[in-house]
């Protein structure tokens, strides 16, 4: 790794800003830096290095270290940057605050006042109704929750570009509001605005909360009408695969899987994942298989679907295999605990449930969490195996003490076993640790 005071290639500079250094300034080449750089670990030293020499001259290289530290995942490093910044006397510039607003969403909790604090000096400085930062502004409300005020941010301008348009149905089909989302997306049209790919992205997006066939077509013939170029970017067409999976269409989208010139992993993932959801587990595995001939490393999400068809398709061995691929280091994603639910669940759902408590104890290399035991429970009264019940139950109480349906479950195990005198103990236990039955549980 070079060292941080190597030299770097010049960097061009905003002409909006009106520079007044010189070309090929230490501080425009730090900029340059920042920009470019893929350790982690480079930024803070810098960012130190700015400090010392009293670099940071101007908005371009404060924006370029905060967004180093956000590219980066450091939020709470870029917050600090442009308080820093605005602390000092630099006059911020368009980039500025959509920067800071996208560390505080990515570094505060919804309810968190820094939004309306950035927002005060947004409005203060007249840089509230810039495009950039009005759409940061409307998205960072939207993310947070406060549906209302990004509305109100977004109606307060007559004169709102794409963007703001864009932040703001997002924003909506995120939070679950896909019919505001797409009346929204007609007022647009209506008023002559060209939607863009991000536009479309949203409104597919909305379509799969509907999931409506028919409107979904008509998006996907409004995308074609709009294309200039003739052919769909990448993450359109992702968009338009999962809406019509979502739509229970799995034709659909194969069709239009099968037309993209160029697929990444969130491309196979998608076509699998439709095709697992839909009962599709043996079309869903030959799709891996085929995205592994293509040498696509798949990630976390994919191995998820894939897994998941193995169980609800009762094929064992293949899942048992693809989780052992995963161990040894064959298929280069690294084992979750969300993994290892799915192989419990698929050992669970045809009786080989003390095969799924030996891969609990034995080949977990983190601890099991209450989804694991509750599915372990599940299988248990399903196949009434009262051993694995009661070591799942047991580990389930520890956790959820509270939990009724923990020992609603449990005694019926007994039951079905013809084990009278435990299901009277449970019940015993339950009246000693003020635990109610929940209403329509037998017991």
């Amino acid at each position: 790794m070079p060292a941080a005071d190597a030299p770097v290639p010049s960097f061009p500079r905003d002409a909006a800003r009106r520079d007044p250094l010189p070309p090929h300034h230490p501080a425009d080449l730090a900029a340059a830096r920042l920009e470019s750089c893929a350790d982690a670990r480079l930024p803070p030293r810098i960012h130190a290095r700015l400090l010392r020499r009293g670099l940071l001259l101007l908005p371009f290289h404060w924006n370029a270290l905060t967004r180093s530290y956000l590219r980066h995942g450091s939020p709470r490093s870029a917050l600090r940057a442009a308080a820093c910044m605005l602390a000092c006397g630099a006059a911020p510039d368009r980039y500025t605050f959509p920067l800071a607003l996208k560390a505080a969403a990515q570094a505060e909790a919804p309810g968190s006042r820094l939004r309306l604090q950035l927002h005060a000096a947004a409005v203060k400085r007249g840089l509230a109704r810039h495009p950039f930062t009005e759409s940061a502004l409307i998205s960072g409300y939207a993310k947070a929750g406060d549906l209302l005020v990004a509305r109100r941010v977004f109606d307060e301008n007559p004169h709102r570009e794409l963007g703001s348009w864009n932040a703001i149905i997002s924003g909506l089909s995120q939070a679950g509001e896909p019919m505001e989302a797409l009346a929204l997306f007609h007022e647009l049209r209506r008023g002559g605005m060209v939607p863009d790919d991000l536009t479309m992205v949203s409104v597919a997006s909305a379509c799969c909360v509907l999931g409506d066939i028919g409107l979904a077509e008509q998006l996907h013939k409004c995308i074609l009408q709009c294309q200039r170029s003739g052919r769909l970017d990448v993450t359109l067409s992702n968009a338009l695969v999962d809406m019509y999976a979502k739509c229970g269409r799995t034709d659909l989208a194969r069709r239009v899987f099968d037309r993209m010139s160029v697929r990444d992993v969130s491309s196979w993932t998608t076509m699998i994942t439709g095709l697992a959801t839909h009962g599709e587990e043996q079309g869903a595995l030959d799709m891996f298989d085929d995205m592994q001939r293509e040498e696509v490393t798949p990630n976390r999400v994919t191995m998820l679907a894939v897994l998941s068809a193995c169980a609800h398709g009762g094929l064992v061995d293949r899942g048992l295999g693809l989780l052992k691929q995963m161990e040894d280091g064959e298929i280069k994603v690294v084992s979750t605990v969300e993994h290892y639910g799915c192989v419990v669940d698929m050992l669970g759902r045809v009786g080989r449930v003390d095969e799924a408590r030996a891969l609990v104890k034995q080949r977990m290399p983190m601890e099991a969490n209450v989804v694991i035991w509750g599915t372990l429970l599940g299988a248990c009264e399903k196949h009434g195996n009262v051993s694995v019940g009661e070591w799942a139950a047991e580990r389930l109480v520890e956790a959820e003490p509270w939990n009724n349906g923990v020992y609603v479950v449990l005694s019926n195990i007994y039951a079905a076993a013809g084990m009278w005198c435990e299901v009277e103990r449970v019940r015993k236990i339950m009246s000693e640790r003020n635990v109610v039955k929940s209403p329509g549980c037998s017991l």
